[in-house]
């Protein structure tokens, strides 16, 4: 099955920030309980060592707290490790809790395109379940700005264009509905939006079923690698990695200069 870059209601600037952040709230909670992104610690390592760097931008952070697991491995390997969260519609709260739970997290309050990153935030730069919302020429600029900027980049994605996957995403709302009341900072909003008037697993549902579609193969990120400029500066690695059930998909890339 091709690539097919559908409409997706938490990309749109006029979609209500309450539910967006419900609904990254919800994958944030999940990627941390199923440890989601464990599988991928041998890569970020690897590309902290390579770039002698300790500090992490992670982009399109979403709700920001799917990689507090992650942290509690990367600060055994590096206690001086730091990750600061970012995003273009940045969830404020919480970000703000995510930070309540690790010392070593920072935040942008103000909008940060992951096609055009500050000079300021130097460091290796993150994606994790978000690459899938830029269609192709945008997501070329991704890694042409990290290029541009000799900035290392590892991008992650959690689902792919699999009948699995598909599924997985088709009984997303069951999910929603079994694990909102575990979610923190608890929000009696969220309550409503989730039982009462059952927002936030309605559009999860569609938006999950539309990322798996979006997801770009390891195929697919090899060509958009393919039409950097100046690439070549870069060693690129992408690749597929198990984590429980499910797979990982990856793209790496660092200066080799």
């Amino acid at each position: 099955m091709g690539r097919i870059h559908l409409f997706e209601f938490g990309d749109q600037a006029w979609f209500p920030d309450l539910i967006r952040n419900f609904m990254t709230d919800f994958l944030q909670f999940l990627a941390n309980k199923t440890k989601m992104f464990i599988p991928i610690l041998p890569q970020i390592r690897s590309l902290l060592e390579k770039s002698n760097t300790t500090k992490i931008i992670d982009l399109a952070s979403g709700g920001g707290g799917g990689l507090l697991t992650l942290n509690e491995e990367l600060i055994k390997i590096n206690p001086k490790i730091k990750i600061i969260l970012t995003d273009l519609y940045p969830n404020f709260h919480a970000f703000q809790f995510t930070k309540s739970q690790a010392v070593n997290f920072e935040s942008f309050s103000e909008p940060i395109d992951a096609r055009n990153v500050p000079e300021n935030l130097k460091g290796l730069r993150t994606m994790f379940l978000s690459f899938h919302h830029f269609q192709p020429d945008k997501a070329v600029q991704i890694l042409q700005d990290a290029v541009k900027t000799k900035q290392p980049i590892l991008i992650v994605e959690g689902q792919e264009r699999s009948l699995p996957s598909i599924l997985a995403m088709f009984f997303s709302p069951l999910t929603v509905l079994l694990t909102t009341p575990f979610i923190r900072p608890f929000s009696a909003e969220r309550i409503l939006f989730t039982y009462l008037i059952p927002l936030v697993p309605i559009f999860t549902w569609w938006d999950g079923m539309v990322s798996s579609l979006r997801t770009y193969s390891t195929e697919e990120m090899q060509q958009l690698i393919a039409k950097v400029e100046g690439g070549e500066t870069f060693e690129w690695k992408t690749g597929r990695i198990k984590s429980g059930p499910a797979y990982l998909l990856f793209l790496s890339g660092y200066s080799k200069s």
